[in-house]
């Protein structure tokens, strides 16, 4: 078996048709399928099959891409040796997150890392469901995702590297009727108006939940991804929302203020999801090492 078959079948089962693959490894569909037909001549299971118009892998040739990622990690280690043998830590790390997380992180990583001697860093935002983080790892080096409390956990395609546990909070005016309590539960929020995130993103489920404990269902009158634009419509309406604790800038909206839910304890995991051998390179773990420093901060 030769290594560009095996990339071609696990990319295969990353991306899910031979166009992507073709693609993201810069040859041709025409490439990628001699390679997928060289491996298969090798094999006496199918490794893959027809799925509609798209090809997509087997048992067998899942397990065969699994073992795949092991022979890239030996290859990442032996070039990191050599990397390290020569003192070179440079190079580009690119970060992908969700939108709170890369206003909180994007600025003080990059001032972090701003030294000739430091890997250059490029960094890119993305607002999508919980299940698509883990296919940003094909196109980046490390993805800051988020994830509630009791929701499935990440593909073993990927590693995971915990960074934070955040609490979600209850964001309203000072002005309101609510805002004078330590705590809320969830019965108090009964009649009240929300701003909550599209349907199928994280933090909606989790009003669900909160309305439910609470005896009714969650009135939502507007649907806001960005918290930012979401807190300057709890200003404007009375309204209110569920924000992260550590990573919502509230400095530019005074009036707002976070109260802490009493039952449901309601919070999600801020994860960093990679490709196994990613990690292995030396420039990745110093980049990992500076989020993990600003991260702490966050919670200080």
């Amino acid at each position: 078996m030769e290594l560009g078959q095996l990339r071609a079948l696990r990319e295969l089962g990353e991306r899910g048709s031979i166009a992507a693959v073709a693609a993201a490894m810069h040859v041709t569909p025409s490439s990628v399928s001699q390679q997928i037909s060289a491996l298969q001549r090798q094999s006496s299971a199918p490794l893959t099959f027809k799925d509609g118009r798209r090809t997509a892998l087997t048992d067998a040739g899942r397990a065969l891409a699994a073992a795949a990622i092991e022979v890239e990690v030996a290859l990442e280690r032996a070039g990191q040796a050599v990397a390290h043998f020569q003192g070179d830590p440079a190079g580009t790390v690119s970060v992908a997150a969700f939108h709170s997380a890369g206003l909180a992180l994007f600025g003080p990583l990059i001032a972090a890392l701003g030294a000739p001697d430091q890997p250059r860093v490029t960094v890119s935002d993305y607002d999508v469901a919980q299940e698509q983080f883990s296919h940003l790892t094909t196109n980046h080096d490390l993805v800051l995702a988020h994830r509630l409390v009791g929701s499935p956990s990440w593909p073993s395609s990927v590693r995971r590297e915990q960074l934070l546990f955040e609490p979600l909070d209850i964001a309203m005016r000072r002005d309101h009727p609510l805002a004078g309590h330590s705590e809320i539960q969830p019965a108090d929020l009964r009649d009240e108006k929300w701003v909550a995130v599209h349907e199928g993103f994280p933090l909606e489920r989790a009003i669900t939940v909160i309305a439910g404990i609470g005896g009714s269902e969650a009135r939502v009158l507007h649907r806001i991804n960005e918290f930012q634009i979401a807190a300057a419509v709890v200003s404007a309406s009375g309204c209110i929302a569920l924000m992260p604790r550590y990573t919502t800038d509230l400095r530019d909206h005074p009036d707002i203020v976070l109260r802490p839910l009493a039952s449901p304890g309601v919070g999600r995991y801020i994860d960093c999801l990679a490709r196994p051998e990613t990690l292995e390179r030396a420039n990745v773990k110093v980049v990992l090492a500076q989020i993990r420093t600003i991260v702490t901060a966050l919670t200080e």
